[in-house]
């Protein structure tokens, strides 16, 4: 294998003395180079974008999409450069099956032709589904997913090569004061030792050792303190950008508020005819499955049967032939030959009548009833 084994041998030294220094800071012993503080708020600022964005991110993924399946395979198609294939919305789906019913049930029934109306409706409502998620994928989703994966991927190495070189220009600062206070001993040996010319010699030429390391470290410290600015200039460019990523994001988020007003619109304005278009057809509905919205005069005295008040005159007593339990709360649950008094409004069926017994009033059946005089 062909591979350069001084500069692998250079590498791995490089990586060793940066763990020691990084080490002896986490231990309190040594120091370490702080940034300005115009500088820590800019990297407190970027990492609190990066978080939040990435939760607005998520949460919206599932606003959009809430099955999990789903998302996961769309993240798959994307990561193989594939497009997505086309999916059919809840509504449109719900649309269809009640458009299959209606073909199963008669069209011309009321029942198959309040389906055709209602699936009709809700194919629509899941056509605008449709076209809202798009926008909001293209207009909101992108943006902030490109954010996570471009620029902030950017900032991330360039904040950590930034690292790197204070680590280094640490270790730099370490071996310069070391190299200084072995000058320092070195040079204060021969004043002890002038009668032993042969140490003095020696005690000599290690001054001139520690001379020749001496320079050596503050060379590499200036060529560390160099790199170092320099990272710091970049990485500083890189965050102030932090304040254009906001702009942008402020601009996607009233394209997404944008696309959520039309699309509620839209399904307001799509339900609003349907209801216009059931309520023109109610004729042909049986009054059983009538909405509440549009009861038939019966059923609103029903409902308001304990508003009612009895006529001045008109009354009746009448004995129960039967038992009867009553369905709901507007009807009176009766006793076999118990006697009530009952009396009718107007525009109620013939076969009930309103009776009371005590405190309690209610509908009750005439069949289950003996008029008496």
């Amino acid at each position: 294998m062909d591979f350069n084994v001084r500069k692998l041998a250079t590498d791995a030294g490089i990586f060793f003395s940066r763990a020691v220094q990084f080490t002896e800071e986490k231990l309190g012993q040594a120091e370490k180079t702080e940034l300005d503080a115009h500088f820590e708020n800019l990297l407190s600022r970027a990492d609190c974008t990066k978080n939040w964005t990435e939760k607005i991110y998520r949460q919206t993924e599932v606003l959009l999409q809430p099955n999990p399946g789903a998302r996961i395979e769309e993240f798959l198609y994307e990561k193989l450069d594939r497009k997505v294939p086309p999916r059919a919305t809840n509504g449109e789906i719900l649309g269809q099956y009640m458009l299959e019913a209606a073909k199963e049930f008669g069209a011309e029934t009321s029942y198959g032709s309040t389906l055709i109306q209602v699936g009709d409706c809700q194919r629509r409502l899941g056509g605008a589904e449709r076209e809202f998620l798009q926008s909001s994928s293209i207009s909101f989703l992108t943006p902030l997913r490109n954010f996570l994966e471009g620029d902030w991927r950017t900032i991330s190495k360039e904040r950590r090569l930034l690292e790197n070189r204070r680590l280094d220009l640490d270790a730099c600062k370490a071996r310069l004061k070391k190299a200084k206070a072995a000058e320092a001993k070195a040079a204060a040996v021969p004043d002890f030792q002038e009668t032993r010319p042969r140490n003095y010699v020696l005690s000599a030429s290690a001054s001139a050792l520690w001379n020749e390391e001496l320079d050596k470290a503050e060379h590499e410290l200036r060529v560390a303190q160099t790199e170092f600015d320099r990272q710091a200039e970049v990485t500083r460019l890189l965050l102030e950008g932090i304040s254009s990523t906001h702009v942008n994001h402020l601009r996607c988020l009233c394209e997404f508020v944008e696309a959520q007003a039309v699309y509620y619109k839209q399904c307001h304005q799509y339900m609003q005819e349907l209801q216009r278009e059931l309520g023109s057809s109610s004729g042909d509905v049986p009054s059983a499955v009538m909405p509440l919205n549009s009861q038939t005069p019966l059923e609103t005295d029903v409902l308001q049967i304990e508003e009612v008040q009895p006529p001045a005159s008109g009354t009746r007593n009448a004995k129960v032939l039967y038992d009867y339990d009553a369905a709901d709360s507007s009807e009176l649950s009766l006793r076999a030959d118990e006697l009530i008094t009952v009396y009718t409004v107007p525009g109620m069926d013939s076969d009930w009548l309103i009776g009371e017994k005590g405190n309690q009033k209610g509908k009750v059946p005439v069949t289950y009833l003996e008029l008496l005089s």
